[in-house]
């Protein structure tokens, strides 16, 4: 008997109830937030070929989109805006008549248990397809900053509970949170994108979004793909100028940062699986490659290991159901 092991960590394996018992990381469906795309009009469902089961919807359809997610027991929804008309400093995002402030006060009444999260950038206003108004070829980074804050401001002024900078310009959070201070807006949080990097997994979106930049990249204010410790003193400096929250993004490819950033702080940390993490999935899953929900759950799970609390997800809805299934 002496040649068989003491030590079986397999007994703790061997039934799905004990796996669930011991289980060091755990899913809950209040912890995933639903990003959604939101357009003029009415009666509008688009549907985005690169991203399938997801659509642009126009501001009478996000009701029906908020009670899914708030019936399946999702945490939060997070609105980009995609409007008609643009300009070169992307002047209607802080519209009130917008998209996004009318989908806001839409899932206020319509689903109030969700968390109201408004992305903040100008991207998707612009006509060029970059984050601010341009000094050359280059995001005028200064000059973003009040513009930046004014969208802010017409989020919280539709009833956001989070304002989600995601434009990387330098000092943004501290130009929003004094904005929104000075209009009584205090109890507004400010999650940052805090460590955002230049990457190649945001194709999806930006066919979802409307905003592709109409000539260069975003590298002179996104993060470089090689860097790490970088990111430590990104979301000290948002901290500082009064960050609730703070983002890593993509999640998948950047675990090592996601965990690094865990570590570091104590407020929450958040981490976006963006559309191109999700497009990869469903992909290969339409061919047969994997089983979709079992790589849905598995790299949900990955994400909140490595340490994020909350997730973006486009699989927020139907990960719900999974969640508490023994995978």
């Amino acid at each position: 008997m002496s040649t068989f092991p003491t030590v079986r960590p397999r007994r703790l394996r061997m039934r799905g109830a004990l796996r669930r018992t011991v289980a060091e990381t755990r899913l809950h469906p209040s912890q995933f937030v639903l990003p959604v795309f939101v357009v003029p009009g009415v009666d509008v469902r688009k549907p985005i070929e690169s991203m399938p089961g997801h659509a642009q919807v126009s501001v009478d359809q996000v009701a029906h989109v908020a009670k899914e997610a708030e019936a399946a027991g999702v945490g939060g929804i997070m609105f980009f805006g995609v409007p008609d008309e643009k300009d070169d400093v992307g002047s209607s995002s802080w519209d009130p008549l917008g998209p996004v402030p009318q989908a806001l006060e839409t899932v206020a009444a319509a689903a109030p248990e969700l968390v109201r999260w408004a992305d903040v950038c100008l991207c998707e206003y612009t006509t060029h397809g970059h984050c601010g108004p341009l000094k050359g070829d280059l995001v005028d980074n200064d000059a973003a900053l009040p513009l930046l804050a004014r969208a802010a401001l017409a989020y919280a002024d539709a009833g956001a509970d989070i304002v989600a900078p995601s434009d990387m310009m330098d000092g943004r959070v501290g130009a929003i949170r004094s904005t929104l201070d000075d209009a009584g807006h205090t109890d507004t949080v400010i999650c940052s994108y805090a460590v955002k990097y230049a990457s190649g997994y945001y194709g999806p979106f930006r066919d979802a979004a409307g905003s592709t930049p109409a000539f260069g990249d975003r590298r002179s204010h996104q993060m470089d793909p090689a860097n790490a410790r970088e990111a430590i003193r990104e979301v000290r400096l948002d901290l500082a100028e009064g960050a609730d929250m703070v983002m890593v993004k993509p999640a998948g490819p950047y675990l090592d940062v996601v965990s690094a950033v865990a570590r570091e702080v104590d407020v929450p940390v958040v981490a976006y699986q963006v559309s191109g993490e999700f497009a990869m999935i469903e992909a290969a899953a339409a061919r047969g490659w994997i089983d979709r929900e079992r790589v849905m759950i598995e790299s949900l799970t990955g994400i909140a290991r490595a340490g994020s609390g909350v997730i973006l997800t486009y699989f927020a809805i139907e990960a719900c159901g999974l969640v508490g299934e023994s995978r």
